[in-house]
């Protein structure tokens, strides 16, 4: 189990190397749930990332100062932003999944047909398992 664990955490090392920009975790974590959640609020996004509003607050100013996130006046709420990815923001999320990708497939290449089906049917339960929990 724990070979597998530390297996996983190379895998995922490998992948954020591959950021032309280094950004923490965290960060990557917020910019692709704004990505997907366009328009939250920081409530919302704490909610999402499992955090508190204070401390996405400050996560989102060093999104913001490195011109990634945008924040706007709330259209139902005065007393509210929205944050909202910036185009310079998917940017980047483009150019981190290509290559993140193109990392993982140099490796994955290098795999006999049988290992990646073996990889592919073991990520799918992984996945499975882990959205039940």
């Amino acid at each position: 189990m724990a070979e597998t664990a530390e297996l996983l955490e190379i895998m995922f090392e490998r992948a954020r190397e591959a950021s032309p920009r280094p950004l923490s975790t965290s960060q990557v974590r917020a910019v692709v749930a704004l990505d997907h959640h366009d328009g939250l609020n920081l409530r919302a996004l704490a909610d999402l990332l499992g955090s508190t509003s204070p401390l996405v607050s400050r996560l989102c100013d060093r999104l913001e100062a490195v011109g990634f996130v945008d924040r706007l006046p709330s259209t139902r709420n005065r007393r509210e932003l929205t944050l909202r990815l910036s185009d310079q923001g998917r940017a980047y999320l483009r150019d981190l999944r290509t290559r993140r990708r193109e990392s993982l497939e140099s490796v994955l290449a290098k795999l006999t047909p049988e290992a990646r089906t073996a990889l592919a049917d073991g990520l799918r339960e992984f996945r499975e398992v882990a959205a039940r929990l």
